[in-house]
């Protein structure tokens, strides 16, 4: 009678290591603050009183000579109004942020607010720097 050695093949158990690499990819994800700009630097005007607004989650950048940028991307003041209406219903509770030049023009700071008030938006502030 001829005894059989039977040869276990030694395996590394990969199932502890794939679960502590998807735990601390959903960590990753969950506490990561994702930032949000306009796509231009703008040289914001001086305020005392400016008071930091935490739900603007929707910014539009006025430059200098009149450019409307949102998410960065220009935005031609026509189509502002269906992208703004498209960004507050994908959060409706959030607000509106206007982040104008000290040059640019009131008026195309009036008519972004005048089209964020069309497209049903009713939190909109001017972003300010403190001296």
């Amino acid at each position: 009678m001829a005894i059989r050695k039977v040869e276990e093949k030694e395996e590394i158990n990969m199932t502890p290591m794939l679960d502590i690499v998807f735990i601390m990819l959903i960590f990753f994800i969950v506490t990561a603050t994702f930032v949000k700009e306009t796509g231009i630097d703008v040289d914001k005007p001086l305020a005392e009183m400016a008071e930091e607004n935490k739900l603007a989650n929707i910014l539009v950048a006025v430059s200098g000579d009149g450019e409307i940028w949102v998410e960065g991307r220009p935005v031609e003041l026509g189509a502002l109004q269906s992208v703004i209406a498209r960004l507050y219903a994908e959060n409706p509770k959030g607000a509106m942020s206007i982040q104008a030049d000290k040059d640019a023009p009131g008026r195309h700071i009036v008519d972004v607010i005048t089209e964020a008030k069309e497209a049903g938006l009713q939190d909109i502030s001017v972003s300010l720097d403190q001296p």
